[in-house]
């Protein structure tokens, strides 16, 4: 089977499943491939609105390969242009739910924190061990990680390399949302099947916007909000939307 499922398990939903169980879920690269190849599509696919991202029960994913990085050298990394594939999955517009059950580390929770949405099992663990085999995280883990925690948090697990619980990133602001590991799955496809029956054009300039407006003065971040927000009253959606409310009916979004 492919090391990367794509099911299509409820309307407008995608499921990407990480599947190499017995590497619990590495990333080699292969896999790296084939995720940016699936967000590539998915993200130009009308039909999908939202995609969870997942692995299984031990993890969602434990790292990098190591087997692959070790003996390689400065000039080979960089011809690897990993972060091209990487950015399929940070640019993809349509809102992603990381479902995290057991290990997300290193690779696996620069992976995580790619999604817009983290779900976490109780018994996840989140960290970035890089330090302990001499490198540092290459994948985004010092960017997005100080983001979402701030510096010393972020500084005391780069550091140390020392994995976090679930209940710890959530205190820290690393995950959205913790529920029972066997819950994991199904709260973040009901989460996504919410988020679909939204006006996809407005969830797609929310993601945008908010993103972007993260690193922008806020000045700018305001315009950029100001401007998507008065582009939306030219969509269908817009029109739809409000007068089921005036009506007190359900709407039905188009994506137009």
């Amino acid at each position: 089977m492919s090391e990367v499922l794509v099911e299509r398990p409820r309307d407008g939903v995608a499921l990407v499943r990480i599947n190499r169980p017995d590497a619990r879920n590495a990333l080699n690269g292969r896999v790296r491939v084939l995720l940016a190849e699936a967000f590539t599509d998915l993200g130009k696919a009308a039909e999908v609105r939202a995609v969870v991202l997942t692995g299984d029960q031990n993890a969602f994913a434990a790292g990098a390969d190591i087997k692959e990085m070790a003996e390689a050298g400065a000039s080979e990394m960089l011809l690897r242009q990993t972060h091209l594939l990487w950015q399929a999955i940070a640019a993809c517009p349509k809102p992603v739910i990381a479902a995290v059950n057991g290990f997300a580390l290193g690779g696996g929770c620069e992976l995580a924190m790619h999604a817009d949405i983290i779900v976490a099992g109780e018994g996840a663990q989140f960290g970035q061990p890089e330090i302990r085999v001499g490198i540092m995280p290459g994948a985004g883990g010092t960017q997005r990680l100080t983001r979402a925690v701030g510096k010393f948090k972020a500084m005391m697990m780069i550091l140390t390399g020392k994995p976090v619980s679930a209940r710890e990133a959530d205190a820290m602001g690393l995950v959205s949302q913790v529920v029972p590991d066997a819950e994991v799955l199904d709260t973040a496809l009901k989460t996504a099947e919410s988020i679909a029956a939204m006006p996809p054009v407005a969830v797609m300039q929310i993601k945008e916007v908010l993103l972007a407006g993260m690193d922008a003065p806020l000045a700018t971040a305001l315009m950029l909000e100001r401007k998507a927000f008065q582009l939306l009253f030219d969509t269908r959606d817009q029109k739809e939307g409000m007068q089921a409310f005036i009506e007190k009916r359900k709407p039905k979004y188009e994506g137009k």
